[in-house]
């Protein structure tokens, strides 16, 4: 499939089929997760699998939006090892991190896995329930599986802003 067509067909799924997300399936999507660009490709990312019954119990006590996903996967970064650019000292982690999540989301889509990239998680039950370090950022949280026959993309999936509104060539 062609770029732009992937991730123009490409939507959030919210409703799954009751079937795990397989182990060759998912190694594939963290694949997809390591050869994304970080900065300086320090490569800051980590990445929790959650997938088993009762891990994705404690998720579901971190979050309403899981949607009932066979897998989930917390992309985080290591505060530490993240490019950090001279001139205002901003850390490039949540950029890494964003990277990460996106290049898996699409290759799940590629795999007929359909996800959702969800931010709407108490960060603080998050580090609590899963033992995450301090230096460890959560960002964000990609819940996963097969869609349902259902399944429908959100009705605003297709409505994009004129290009004039966000894109300027030059200067604002």
């Amino acid at each position: 499939m062609d770029f732009l067509k992937l991730a123009t067909e490409r939507y959030s799924v919210r409703k799954f089929i009751d079937k795990p997300v397989e182990k060759d399936v998912v190694d594939k999507i963290l694949d997809a997760a390591k050869v994304a660009p970080t900065g300086c490709n320090y490569q800051p990312q980590r990445i929790l699998v959650i997938n088993e019954e009762e891990t994705l119990a404690k998720l579901k006590d971190c979050t309403r939006c899981h949607f009932d996903a066979s897998c989930a996967m917390l992309v985080c970064y290591n505060k530490d090892e993240c490019w950090t650019r001279p001139y205002d000292g901003n850390q490039s982690g949540i950029v890494d991190a964003s990277i990460v999540t996106t290049h898996m989301m699409l290759e799940a889509w590629e795999l007929g896995v359909g996800s959702t990239w969800v931010m709407h998680f108490n960060p603080f039950k998050m580090r609590e329930a899963f033992s995450i370090p301090e230096n460890i950022e959560p960002v964000a949280l990609l819940v996963m599986g097969y869609p349902a026959p259902d399944a429908v993309p959100n009705e605003r999936h297709t409505v994009y802003r004129p290009s004039e509104e966000n894109v300027f060539y030059n200067e604002f």
